[in-house]
């Protein structure tokens, strides 16, 4: 009389599910107590991949007492009295199975597809091709630069000179001039401003090129650098009376 009541009443059921192939798979399903079990089984096969034909479902309660076997595809879900919480088992009868072999879960037992380098590097679209193309697009212009990059420059500039360098007409002397190990090939021209407009005290990278005091010192390209009459300026002189 209870079973009938529930497939009339059209009520539901939240069942856990567990799989015989696949021990990490496990499921909280709602069923409709009038669902016939061959319909559960078609709804358990889109989760867990077992077809239908080779599937045998065993009903179990919460303490794991076996309630009973769903031998019958056409009887309703609710002629066996499941309950919230129940747990619906399905063995897989199928050995060439897909969930066999345990293959689903652990991913070292499948055949991994291997490529020589060779056969690889011929291939295009890969991500070894995009990062050549991405490398030749962003190359460091800095390594295309030969050691007597800018040295003609340097001709007429000398230790010792007044000069202004740009941007922003900041007044100095040259500290320095020849090629900074420690900075991009080419010739360099190391200045100690006036003010305080510098970043270090002569020394980069660990490498003292010359002595100023602290963060009056800068290292430019000879082409920001402009030698001859160019005065410390007065920083109370006034543009206008």
């Amino acid at each position: 009389m209870s079973n009938k009541l529930q497939i009339e009443g059209d009520e539901s059921v939240h069942l856990r599910i567990t799989h015989s192939n696949i021990k990490s798979f496990s499921a909280d399903v709602r069923f409709s107590l009038q669902m016939t079990v061959e319909a559960v089984k078609e709804k358990l096969w889109r989760k867990c991949g077992t077809s239908v034909e080779s599937m045998r479902l065993e009903l179990y309660d919460e303490i794991g007492a076996k309630v009973a076997d769903l031998v019958d595809d056409t009887r309703p879900l609710g002629f066996y009295s499941p309950q919230d919480g129940f747990r619906l088992h399905v063995i897989d009868l199928d050995p060439s199975s897909v969930t066999s072999g345990g293959w689903l879960e652990d991913t070292s037992l499948v055949e991994k597809y291997k490529i020589s380098d060779e056969a690889y590097g011929k291939l295009d679209g890969t991500y070894k091709r995009f990062k050549e193309r991405m490398g030749s697009q962003h190359s460091n212009p800095e390594s295309k630069i030969t050691d007597n990059y800018m040295e003609d420059l340097c001709t007429n500039i000398r230790v010792g000179e007044r000069c202004q360098v740009e941007p922003g007409e900041k007044r100095g002397v040259v500290k320095f001039v020849g090629r900074a190990e420690t900075l991009a090939p080419g010739f360099w021209v190391g200045i100690q401003y006036d003010e305080p407009l510098g970043k270090h005290d002569g020394m980069v990278k660990g490498k003292r090129y010359f002595d100023c005091p602290p963060l009056c010192g800068g290292i430019v390209r000879p082409d920001k650098v402009k030698v001859g009459d160019f005065p410390e300026r007065d920083p109370f002189e006034e543009d206008e009376i």
